[in-house]
């Protein structure tokens, strides 16, 4: 693989930070990006890599640096100012029309930049987004098709045309080849080597280290809003980058996991997996026993997000889920509750907390038929119920009529929690359970649940972030392309271990 000159970058970002509430999303971010390259981004979840794209895109503004186009200091503010500068972004979310035909949706913006009573006539519409996909190898892509009929990958290429269209010369894909066939794949890797050989600079941000190594001149490395280091693809090997993705050790004291090795071992089963299969899930099997704390990991696209749903029966699904050897019903959650199975979701404010209702009215909402007599609620023993929850999670409140969502992150998580308590469950079921948590907070949230554990219950955590299921899971099933890579136990639950199988080609 050839590799571009260090000749003046078309982009150079110097010393770039940016805050959000309670985070330092990015910490002095250096990276420069030359013409006619393929320059891979590549993190864990949280590196800083989409903060940074959004920055790039005008959609977000640094609270530090320089950004400097063409060796000029250049203000992004907008995403206008973005496309002028010769950027584009094409997110991971295609920004498209559905309703609208590919070539409307590729002149979008011309349209946009004409006044209300100018009309850009079809024929010149149809004929410039012709050329744009004849670009790409599309040329058989007929330009009225309705965009909502195309395949993602075509949709995809679409978007490409609309940026190429634009005359972009740094093309940022995020994660592009989230949903895409092998074949769809190639053909996508085909029009970047296209591109690069045009000249235009690409910024390729993906979980897969394979396609990385495969398209990339160089390769930017990012952990914890910071650049690790930039280094040229040259007899790279995965290993090697997900050793500079890490970048850390793990004290094992610290490790319940490796403490707790072993301790469910000779337990009952309490959960029974048999080749499920649901949305983004294909052929699934596991058991988790009483007491164990099991981990789910994988990246964005692995299935792995959509789990805790199909088990609780909020999705349709085929296959056996059983708890102590009775089978849940599928498309009841309710069923599920009443059989011994909690879900705590990953969207706290948008699915898991009542946040208008009460402290008290949210710890007993899974569980009223237990607080009513004749139609009514028993006040009284809610309180009592909130109360002792209140206590056993160390949940700092005001009161217990005080709303949900006047609380902390962290305080909301333990109401939460203190619901899916209150139904007695066998298994416990937990999505993101640290998410938008502060440190100190999601300690507590971790002693919590190994208490929970040691109580006999089986823990499902079902986490994007790799140190959290490092320091709790007894085990850690790895998903890829919604099936299981790989089985961790003990000292082998590693950072390179589960980074590897969720990126295995």
């Amino acid at each position: 693989m050839t590799h571009p000159s260090s000749q003046d970058a078309i982009v150079k970002i110097s010393g770039v930070t940016k805050r959000f509430p309670g985070v330092l999303a990015l910490d002095r971010i250096s990276i420069d990006f030359r013409p006619g390259e393929v320059h891979a981004v590549i993190g864990e979840n949280g590196a800083g890599k989409s903060t940074l794209m959004n920055i790039l895109a005008g959609d977000l503004q640094p609270d530090g640096g320089e950004i400097f186009v063409d060796g000029k200091p250049t203000a992004i503010a907008t995403p206008l100012v973005s496309r002028a500068a010769g950027i584009t972004v094409v997110y991971q979310e295609l920004a498209l029309c559905p309703t609208m035909s590919v070539a409307e949706n590729i002149m979008m913006s011309d349209m946009a930049a004409r006044s209300a009573v100018s009309i850009v006539p079809r024929d010149t519409m149809r004929a410039e987004a012709r050329a744009a996909l004849a670009r790409l190898g599309m040329a058989r892509l007929d330009p009225d098709t309705r965009v909502g009929r195309l395949s993602v990958a075509e949709m995809q290429l679409v978007e490409i045309a609309r940026a190429i269209r634009q005359n972009a010369r740094l093309l940022v894909l995020d994660e592009p080849n989230s949903a895409l066939s092998k074949r769809e794949s190639e053909r996508l890797f085909e029009v970047v080597r296209q591109l690069r050989a045009e000249g235009v600079t690409v910024i390729y941000v993906s979980h897969h280290l394979a396609e990385v190594l495969a398209l990339a001149d160089r390769i930017t490395v990012m952990r914890d809003g910071r650049t690790i280091e930039t280094i040229a693809n040259d007899g790279v090997s995965e290993d090697r980058l997900i050793r500079a993705m890490v970048g850390r050790d793990l004290d094992a004291a610290t490790q319940w996991s490796l403490q707790a090795e072993g301790r469910s071992a000779g337990a009952a089963v309490a959960l029974s997996v048999e080749n499920l299969t649901a949305p983004g899930l294909s052929d699934v099997s596991f058991s988790v026993r009483a007491g164990e704390i099991l981990g789910i990991g994988g990246l964005p696209d692995s299935g792995k997000d959509g789990l805790g749903e199909a088990l609780f029966g909020l999705v349709e699904r085929s296959g056996r889920v059983t708890i102590d050897g009775r089978e849940l019903r599928p498309g009841d959650p309710l069923a599920a509750i009443r059989d011994g199975m909690s879900l705590v979701p990953a969207d706290r404010r948008g699915a898991g907390g009542l946040l208008s209702m009460s402290v008290a009215d949210n710890v007993v909402s899974a569980s009223l038929p237990r607080f009513s007599m004749a139609g009514f609620l028993r006040r009284g023993a809610i309180r009592r119920e909130a109360r002792a929850q209140v206590a056993r999670l160390d949940a700092r409140i005001s009161h217990l009529g005080q709303r949900l969502g006047t609380l902390s992150g962290g305080n909301q998580q333990k109401i939460i929690l203190g619901r899916s308590l209150v139904t007695n469950p066998r298994v416990l079921v937990l999505h993101e359970p640290t998410r938008g948590i502060d440190v100190g907070a999601k300690a507590e949230i971790y002693s919590i649940l190994r208490g929970i554990a040691e109580e006999g219950v089986a823990v499902v955590m079902i986490s994007s972030e790799i140190p959290e299921l490092i320091m709790n899971a007894e085990r850690v099933l790895v998903l890829r392309a919604g099936r299981i890579t790989g089985e961790l136990s003990g000292a082998g639950v590693s950072e390179e271990a589960i980074l590897a199988r969720a990126m295995a080609s």
